[in-house]
């Protein structure tokens, strides 16, 4: 009788430890798939022209996000850009963007990413994945917050890319002196899920 109330004493004592310890173990979710809602879903650019910097917005696109917190080996994002949705909030500019020189719209209409890796960071995410823009597939980074909520969850990031990689620039637009390399993007996704088929 002593040793069984002995044994049912040392477990209830390493399961108190493992519990102050945070080491109790949790089953891991299994990846939600979610679409963003285009309506507050936003995703934006900016650059820098002349030495000053510019703003702007795409407002058609499509993301497909697989996704949770414990199984980052089943994540994946696949997202569609509209690139004749841009908006600068200067139609010479806008015009100018979606020419032959810039991005071509005409022959290239979507820019496509799909992530292949994903990372734990002190701040959040970062993935990997592949950006096909005017034709060229090159990897790029990027650092993202996720949080679910009652209804779905929210995407949020950032990531930085060089449009010269791309091709993105041709003629006088090539040249850095009057637009920089680099360009940098920023997102916020309000997600829901996605309906099984």
């Amino acid at each position: 009788m002593n040793r069984i109330v002995m044994r049912r004493a040392a477990l209830a004592a390493a399961c108190l430890c493992a519990a102050l310890l945070g080491t109790t173990p949790r089953a891991a979710g299994p990846a939600i798939r979610y679409v963003a809602d285009p309506g507050p879903s936003r995703l934006e650019f900016s650059g820098v022209q002349g030495g000053a910097e510019f703003k702007g917005v795409f407002h058609k696109f499509t993301a497909v996000v697989v996704f949770a917190p414990d199984t980052l080996a089943d994540a994946r994002f696949d997202v569609e850009i509209d690139l004749n949705s841009l908006d600068t909030m200067d139609d010479d500019r806008d015009s100018t963007m979606r020419g032959a020189d810039i991005f071509d719209v005409a022959h290239f209409p979507t820019a496509h990413y799909v992530t292949r890796s994903f990372t734990k960071t002190a701040s959040g995410y970062t993935t990997v994945g592949a950006l096909t823009l005017r034709g060229v597939t090159k990897d790029v980074p990027v650092d993202f917050q996720f949080a679910a909520n009652a209804g779905g969850a929210k995407l949020s990031g950032t990531a930085r890319l060089k449009r010269l990689d791309f091709g993105v620039g041709q003629g006088d637009w090539k040249s850095t002196k009057s637009v920089a390399d680099e360009v940098n993007v920023a997102f916020a996704l309000v997600l829901k899920p996605k309906p099984a088929t």
